[in-house]
């Protein structure tokens, strides 16, 4: 009965997931071109974003690289694009925390924007799974996601320049982003990050190297977070 009820979570996991295929695969296959323009051959690209597996990133770094700004700039701007995934992981401990070790490292793993939003929607519906049934619907999510962001990766690689500019691959950028955070805008302290992050990231567009990325980051968590708390004491 537990096997069948895994099954069921894991192919409810792949449906779920499977909307997404729409922007992951012209989003990797960008990744694979401008890396390769950026002057990273074709072993190198699939390292990057094998080990990385982290789009949003991935990008603010290689055009860090190609700008040459210093290493330190680069690890630090790829870190706070980063940082959300530790407020991803906060939020998922509550319902997979028992997982066995070796199960919440591959999740760590396989932890991305798509993963996590289609994931939690699902846990905070059915708080009741079980611990198996939650696991096979994150990797079930991850299935129609993770292996198309390597294949098209490594297609966007090869194919470099041959692909068309008119094909506009860069859409799928803030498509995905914006399908993703819209729906999670739920509370006073969601909104005044959104508002305090673009504000701050238009305001200092001129700065060099992305900083003013890192600034806005870093603004937006600190006013979401004082906004939250100042809601609790209301409460």
């Amino acid at each position: 009965m537990a096997s069948s009820t895994s099954k069921s979570a894991y192919l409810q996991g792949i449906r779920d997931g499977a909307p997404f295929v729409i922007v992951i695969v012209p989003f990797a296959m960008l990744f694979g071109v401008v890396a390769t323009e950026a002057g990273l051959n074709i072993v190198e690209t699939m390292g990057f974003t094998i080990l990385v597996i982290a789009g949003a990133a991935q990008f603010a770094a290689i055009q860090l690289m190609v700008e040459d700004a210093p290493t330190i700039i680069i690890l630090a701007t790829a870190l706070a694009v980063n940082l959300r995934m530790a407020m991803y992981s906060a939020s998922m401990a509550p319902h997979i925390g028992e997982a066995p070790f070796w199960k919440r490292a591959f999740i760590a793993y396989f932890l991305v924007d798509q993963s996590y939003a289609v994931s939690i929607n699902e846990y905070e519906k059915h708080p009741d799974r079980s611990i198996a049934e939650k696991l096979s619907y994150f990797f079930g999510v991850v299935t129609p996601i993770c292996p198309l962001w390597y294949a098209f990766t490594l297609i966007g690689a090869l194919a470099g320049a041959q692909i068309p500019p008119e094909f506009a691959l860069d859409f799928a950028v803030p498509i995905t982003f914006i399908a993703l955070v819209a729906p999670a805008i739920r509370t006073m302290a969601h909104m005044a990050a959104v508002i305090v992050s673009v504000t701050l990231a238009l305001l200092l567009a001129f700065l060099p190297y992305n900083l003013g990325l890192l600034i806005a980051a870093f603004g937006a968590m600190a006013v979401g977070a004082r906004v939250e708390l100042m809601m609790e004491a209301q409460k």
